[in-house]
């Protein structure tokens, strides 16, 4: 069996980035440097088993185009997780998401990451 183990992403400020995703739930695993000279952080999602690797690059100029790409996270109870995370100074959007919630059908909002990554939020 082939298991996908993890995504990379290319980060202008690795602790702030860190800091970022831990405010979403990630934990912080194994920080290090690779062969290249690059700085590496892992991040996990409890129960999870694919990883995030931030990537940080003395050299590399960080240009997110938008709407690029976008990962995914799905919670329990989308409106309690977005408030925790609109109260720590997290937009969520699209704005007025509350209101689309009450309208029926899927429930998704997006936030933004420091360098411009989105990261999808779906109610499972």
């Amino acid at each position: 069996m082939i298991k996908f183990l993890h995504t990379r992403i290319r980060v202008a400020d690795l602790d702030r980035t860190i800091a970022f995703y831990q405010q979403l739930g990630f934990e912080l695993g194994d920080r290090k440097d690779s062969p290249a000279g690059n700085k590496l952080a892992f991040l996990s999602l409890p129960g999870n088993d694919h990883l995030l690797e931030l990537c940080w690059s003395p050299d590399y100029e960080v240009a997110v185009p938008e709407d690029l790409m976008h990962t995914a996270v799905g919670v329990e109870d989308i409106v309690s997780y977005c408030d925790r995370l609109e109260n720590e100074g997290i937009e969520i959007w699209p704005s007025g998401w509350r209101e689309k919630f009450t309208t029926g059908g899927r429930k998704m909002a997006f936030v933004t990451d420091p360098d411009g990554y989105e990261i999808e939020i779906l109610e499972r």
